[in-house]
């Protein structure tokens, strides 16, 4: 599974949305009665989806079956502008409960419903499949951390070690690996 850098930015603010409503300052247990309220403030949210849809989504938390995981794999994979439209997920791929499907109503009246639904779907589809998302999550951060690293470590003293720094009695010691740092960034050597 690859998630898209959009899904991969909005899957933790979709799950930070639902921790927040999950419970109340006692440690209580609160999110259904939580998600009751938001359900019905949905001609309100509506507005918000553009700006952002992981607040918006969470009031289909647990309102979609996903019957061609495949269709929603290929979703999570693409950007927000390549999404695909809804009424071609709603075709079996992914079915809306009825309490869902009545809220689906009222979004899809609005401009750019159909893809907001396509994205509440993709992120409850990763919520469903957390243990999958991490996982892709952290391969596609371990490759960009990677290669981060090796840009960044491309400095030229990666052949002075820690023991060589530290030792006193060595040429190139932990002065001239500072001295050759300083220089680097713009500073004038002691010489």
């Amino acid at each position: 599974m690859k998630l898209s850098p959009y899904f991969y930015d909005l899957r933790s603010a979709y799950q930070a949305e639902l921790d927040d409503l999950t419970q109340d300052s006692e440690g209580k247990d609160v999110l259904r009665k939580r998600l009751a309220q938001k359900r019905n403030e949905m001609a309100f949210l509506v507005q918000m989806m553009e700006l952002a849809p992981e607040m918006v989504a969470v009031v289909f938390h647990q309102g979609f079956r996903f019957a061609r995981p495949a269709a929603l794999e290929h979703l999570i994979g693409r950007g927000v502008d390549d999404l695909p439209a809804w009424s071609t997920l709603a075709d079996g791929a992914v079915l809306l409960e009825p309490w869902a499907a009545s809220l689906a109503k009222t979004v899809l009246a609005e401009p750019g419903g159909e893809r907001f639904m396509a994205v509440a779907a993709g992120l409850e589809y990763l919520q469903v499949h957390s243990r999958l998302a991490p996982a892709a999550q952290q391969a596609d951060a371990e490759d960009e951390e990677n290669d981060e690293d090796a840009a960044e470590h491309d400095d030229g003293y990666d052949n002075l070690s820690a023991d060589d720094a530290a030792d006193p009695h060595n040429a190139r010691s932990r002065e001239e690996a500072s001295d050759n740092w300083l220089s680097d960034v713009g500073f004038d050597r002691k010489d």
